[in-house]
């Protein structure tokens, strides 16, 4: 196989590889990082592009578990927690950052609830003291008065009279994420191809369809794993998937005026349900999210119900001074999570992941968390090894950094010295790389590669040429809607567009 690349369509494709992976999701791309880590050669293909599902449809959080642990998921729980500190401090230290949580008691709040409330965040630092991820990424919690809980967040109502101040992890994007662990992937020899789709596949192989062309290729591979999320069971015949949907708002910054903290607010008359006001680094807000069961046919692109956005405006205004109403809402989004089919609410539904190997030998990943990516590749990867009695070396991902990893230190003085903080924000130590193949690329001056592409839109014309040549975006759609995420407002998507345009432009022109 020559040397990996991500890149649109089948042409050139090889047509024998040691592993097979269907689906370019974070799990996905985990899978082929994984395999290409351990010496086996990897073909990852999608039928539409990086990041097309689940994976950009988060709360773009790292999570701790304390959720799962609420719900006596204790596995679970622990789980997230060690895959959270080998994220922030290992492999993408560039790519997340400390989130502190205000959960504000009010005078609803009784004292045995609150009691209740601060022993679950407690028990959330036990798993950080478990998981062995240091007090210096994620600080302990603690008590706040109603002064210092209206000073974090000047939007709460008057009834607040104190609160509990957690941390966890962010991600900088959950798509950014995607992209890079992709690009790692392909930087090791993996070879990932979008607009290709499975049509037929077996533990032995594929028949691939070239979704630009219609070409066909059937490819041969010792073992195979499919990783496509929600559409895993239309692959194979013996998965039952019960996908729920969670759906979150996007609003202006404005609408929480001098918000210092992300908001963890009760559901009235749920336990154990909160719904979280998340601030986004380049200004927005997401308000989210929600748990309903879906029938049929998973689609393309999930989309909010009126009654979900209704929900969370009405749920989240009633914690706060000033109500939300939906003009408030400038986009949404959904997105299916893939679980096991079982009885019961979808919110009680576990979270665990499991890998199934089907009659036809191929493996399959479903369930899990965008947290928990990593270990979910590593059981599959071994699981088609053990199965191909494949020649490979052990996992090594837990310690394998992604492409522009640093530690935090180090980002923090590249930041200071950089032309672009935004850019080390979003690529970390690669920052120079974007910049530098901008400028080959294009033959344009740093001032307009690192210039925002229109008012109010602060990505840059470099972010857009690397997602071209080094993220193997295809067209617009790619570069708005998943290497970068303006497409999450519409009226900011149609002001980048032009720029978008331009990008793949230029970048064609400059491998001519």
């Amino acid at each position: 196989m020559s040397r990996g690349r991500i890149r649109a369509g089948l042409d050139e494709v090889p047509t024998q590889v040691d592993l097979l992976v269907v689906g370019l999701g974070v799990t996905g791309v985990g899978v082929a990082l994984d395999a290409v880590a351990r010496g086996l050669t990897v073909l990852a293909v999608d039928a539409h592009d990086l990041a097309f599902g689940t994976s950009r449809w988060s709360s773009k959080l790292v999570h701790g578990g304390l959720r799962y642990l609420a719900n006596g998921q204790v596995g679970v729980a622990h789980e997230s927690a060690v895959e959270r500190g080998i994220l922030m401090e290992v492999t993408a230290p560039h790519l997340t950052h400390a989130l502190p949580f205000l959960l504000p008691l009010d005078d609803h709040t009784g004292h045995r609830q609150a009691a209740l409330l601060r022993a679950g965040m407690e028990a959330g630092d036990w798993l950080r003291i478990a998981a062995r991820t240091s007090r210096e990424t994620l600080p302990r919690p603690r008590r706040v008065s109603a002064t210092e809980s209206h000073h974090l967040a000047p939007v709460l109502g008057a009834g607040v009279r104190g609160g509990i101040l957690s941390w966890d992890g962010q991600l900088e994007d959950d798509a950014r994420l995607v992209a890079t662990i992709a690009r790692t992937a392909a930087g090791l020899g993996a070879e990932l191809r979008t607009r290709a789709r499975a049509v037929t596949l077996t533990g032995t192989g594929a028949v691939l369809r070239d979704e630009l062309n219609g070409t066909a290729y059937d490819v041969r591979a010792r073992a195979v794993v499919n990783a496509a999320g929600v559409w895993a069971g239309g692959l194979v015949d013996d998965v039952r998937l019960s996908p729920s949907r969670g759906t979150h708002l996007v609003v202006r910054g404005a609408a929480f005026p001098d918000l210092r903290v992300a908001l963890t607010l009760p559901v009235p008359g749920a336990r154990n349900r909160f719904l979280n006001v998340l601030p986004q680094p380049d200004g927005l807000v997401y308000i989210g999210l929600t748990d309903e069961a879906v029938d049929g046919e998973p689609p393309d692109v999930p989309e909010p119900s009126r009654a979900e956005v209704d929900f969370l405006v009405s749920t989240v205004s009633s914690c706060l001074a000033r109500r939300l109403t939906t003009a408030d809402v400038v986009g949404s989004y959904a997105g299916l999570r893939p679980l096991l089919k079982a009885d019961g609410r979808t919110a009680d539904l576990s979270r665990r992941h499991a890998v199934l190997t089907s009659t036809s030998g191929v493996v399959t990943v479903v369930g899990g968390k965008l947290t928990t990516y990593r270990r979910m590749a590593q059981d599959a990867v071994d699981a088609a090894v053990a199965r191909a009695d494949l020649a490979a070396g052990p996992c090594t991902t837990a310690r394998l950094p992604l492409a522009g990893a640093a530690s935090r230190p180090e980002l923090a003085r590249l930041a200071a010295t950089s032309p672009s903080p935004r850019l080390v924000r979003r690529y970390g130590a690669d920052a120079g790389l974007v910049l530098a193949d901008a400028r080959a690329a294009t033959g344009l001056r740093d001032a307009d590669l690192l210039a925002p592409v229109a008012d109010g839109v602060p990505i840059t014309l470099a972010e857009l040429v690397f997602g071209v040549t080094h993220e193997g975006a295809h067209d617009v759609a790619d570069l708005l809607d998943r290497r970068t995420r303006v497409g999450l407002v519409g009226t900011d998507r149609a002001a980048a567009e032009p720029a978008a345009r331009r990008a793949i432009e230029l970048a064609a022109a400059s491998v001519r």
